[in-house]
């Protein structure tokens, strides 16, 4: 059975903060609200949108009366432009394009919902290599929960390992039992030092080689 790599999507694949921190501002201003900076929405990624919503209440100091409304909102805006200012991290689909030749089955795993998940995958031209996509919706569950990511291996063979970028992921790997390659440049808010991993890396290209060098096994 092919062995089977998965990743997480936002701060690992794509740079998405842009479009988050959009759509967030988006839903303050239709309460008159001013917009929040880049980095305290990026601070708050992590969790999928209700959270993230949550902590943009409790941030502009709006009643938790308002989650609700909000988050339709914020859903609505996201929504309607997931990857206008996204990017795929540099090096990213090379990567993608050498695990695939080495006959590994790609998979994402993101607590973003599973709908606009696919429309950034599509829009950015990456939804061709993945053979599962597991969203924050697609069971009753999210990370750091390890359901979700089992849930992705089983459809994918062999777990080899997990790509990710933030506490939730590494905490995810751990309570899985899977291998963790930690991506320095995402949305983590703790130092690398502290979080647990098999290996830290910086470069996407550099990634397929990184894994050879580790006793993890190969795709077949």
């Amino acid at each position: 059975m092919s062995g089977g790599i998965v990743f997480d999507l936002d701060g690992t694949l794509v740079d998405s903060a842009p479009d988050i921190h959009a759509a967030a501002n988006a839903m303050l201003a239709e309460r008159g609200i001013a917009p929040l900076p880049l980095d305290k929405i990026v601070s708050f990624i992590g969790n999928g949108i209700p959270n993230l919503v949550r902590l943009v209440l409790e941030e502009t100091g709006l009643p938790a009366s308002e989650l609700d409304a909000m988050n339709a909102l914020m859903l609505a805006h996201y929504s309607a432009r997931p990857a206008d200012l996204s990017q795929p991290y540099p090096g990213v689909v090379a990567c993608l394009e050498a695990f695939k030749a080495e006959g590994y089955r790609l998979g994402v795993c993101t607590n973003k919902n599973h709908a606009p998940t696919m429309q950034i995958l599509d829009a950015l031209g990456l939804s061709a290599f993945f053979d599962v996509v597991i969203g924050g919706d697609t069971l009753s569950v999210k990370k750091p929960d390890p359901a979700p990511l089992h849930a992705a291996f089983v459809a994918l063979g062999t777990p080899v390992i997990y790509v990710g970028d933030s506490e939730v992921d590494a905490e995810t790997a751990k309570r899985a039992g899977v291998p963790f390659a930690l991506f320095e440049h995402g949305y983590r808010k703790t130092p690398v030092a502290q979080l647990p991993k098999t290996f830290v890396f910086s470069d996407f290209s550099r990634l397929p080689a990184c894994l050879k060098g580790t006793s993890l096994p190969p795709a077949a």
